[in-house]
């Protein structure tokens, strides 16, 4: 919901905000376990995975640097040499083929190294059966030279990874296993500028605690090292800052369509419903209504008494129907919405709760009126699955603004295990706040607590 940049700042500031967004878009795609939103506390990474794929990635990853920058110099050398008969030609198109193949093979080294996931950044190939066309393609992409750009200084970029990381991990390593080193070698001697000898395992235990005191700095160099080459490789591996606003773009607009039409849905849902309720109910009550009036009218010379009691039928049938319509007006659109805004509305809707409801809402001004009776929905099919599944005992309602936003929030202390299945309740309330491009989030686990959070623009 945030912005990235306001504005566009100078040519070098631009650079550095799209190495950023491009590295933040990177990271949100390859999910929760990514080196960036990895806790830093020792402990966690200690228990992370990702701290010892990243070590390990830093630690080997130089052989595939190296290799590449074998495979290029010797490859584009070769190929440019013999550009003079021709054959130099093949050799350049099956490079780069080689290349991206390369390419695709790093992102997912990246992705099971650092958990970011790179999206793809290739324009699309012509179909057909025109092998030079799809090369012609292929080499008027820019991913394909970004592509090259990157695996070139791979070498480099990975030798200097592969220097620190020795450096922290072998002086980490020896230090902690220096006790099994000393029994299995008779002795060994740390020389730390001062010398420092160890006969037997239990001499060498003072160094292990020395060792355990330094594998959290080199935890901490290694996620360094991850983070910026997971980033170096985002930025160049990634989509172009037009691909990627592009693709947004295009993805947001899918969603646009798909809530559309299933907000459409919805509202033929809710038509049809109301007509049904109608003709089923206050209808049919009306017409019996009518037809005791007109029994009445007939009866009213010759047995008043029978007519009294028919006016009385038909009277009780009117303030049934009444009854009805306001329950289905009330479904519709709340009047006390309409005339008093979301507090009392909410209120009233805590009011009739089975369990108590602690409402809260700060809004400085009332929001426009589609984000309020969405507001009012989303409470009121909460609180009616609280009654319904949770087995909660107490509930809370918040509505409050955040910048240009409506956060509308629903904490429960029921089972948990909420699910927003399709065509149910919650779905439906994810259609709703998607039709003014809010966004609603169900996070309910076992054992609960269950919270459902919507997201509504103030403005739109």
């Amino acid at each position: 919901m945030g912005e990235l940049s306001r504005d566009g700042g100078a040519v070098g500031g631009a650079a550095v905000q799209w190495a950023a967004a491009r590295w933040a878009t990177a990271t949100r795609a390859g999910g929760g376990s990514s080196v960036m939103n990895r806790s830093w506390h020792p402990l966690a990474m200690v228990k992370s995975s990702l701290t010892w794929r990243s070590a390990v990635y830093l630690g080997v990853s130089l052989a595939w640097g190296l290799g590449w920058f074998v495979v290029l110099a010797v490859g584009l050398t070769l190929s440019v040499a013999l550009l003079i008969i021709w054959v130099g030609l093949p050799l350049l198109a099956l490079l780069m083929l080689a290349w991206r193949f390369g390419a695709v093979l790093e992102r997912r080294f990246v992705l099971a190294a650092f958990g970011v996931r790179i999206p793809s950044p290739y324009r699309r190939v012509p179909e057909g059966r025109n092998p030079l066309a799809k090369l012609k393609a292929m080499a008027g992409d820019p991913a394909t030279w970004k592509d090259l750009a990157y695996l070139a200084v791979l070498f480099p970029i990975t030798l200097v990874e592969f220097v620190v990381s020795v450096m922290a991990w072998a002086g980490t390593g020896t230090l902690l296993f220096l006790p099994a080193i000393v029994a299995a070698g008779g002795g060994a001697e740390i020389n730390f500028g001062v010398s420092y000898w160890a006969g037997n395992p239990v001499e060498a235990l003072p160094m292990s605690l020395l060792g355990l005191v330094l594998l959290l700095p080199a935890m901490y160099v290694t996620r360094a090292l991850a983070m910026g080459h997971a980033a170096f490789a985002a930025l160049m591996l990634g989509p172009s800052p037009s691909q990627a606003e592009n693709a947004a773009l295009r993805e947001r607009t899918e969603h646009l369509r798909a809530s559309r039409a299933r907000g459409v849905d919805a509202a033929e849902f809710e038509r049809r419903r109301i007509e049904r309720d109608l003709h089923d109910g206050a209808q049919q009550r009306l017409l019996a209504v009518a037809m005791d009036i007109g029994r009445a009218r007939a009866k009213l010379d010759e047995d008043p008494e029978g007519a009294r009691a028919l006016i009385e039928q038909a009277h009780a049938g009117t303030r049934e129907a009444i009854s009805e319509l306001r329950d289905l007006a009330r479904g519709i659109y709340p009047a006390i919405l309409t005339d008093r805004g979301l507090d009392p509305a909410l209120s009233g809707l805590a009011g009739r709760a089975p369990v108590p409801v602690e409402v809260e809402v700060d809004l400085p001004e009332r929001p426009p009126a589609a984000v309020e009776s969405i507001a009012y929905f989303i409470v009121a099919e909460s609180l009616a699955n609280i009654a319904k599944y949770a087995r909660a005992t107490r509930a809370s309602v918040r509505v409050v603004r955040e910048d240009r936003w409506v956060v509308v929030e629903v904490i429960d202390n029921g089972m948990g295990g909420a699910v927003a299945r399709p065509e149910g309740g919650l779905a439906g309330l994810a259609d709703r706040a998607a039709t003014i491009d809010g966004l609603l989030i169900v996070d309910s686990p076992a054992g609960g607590p269950t919270i459902v959070r919507a997201d509504l623009p103030c403005t739109w």
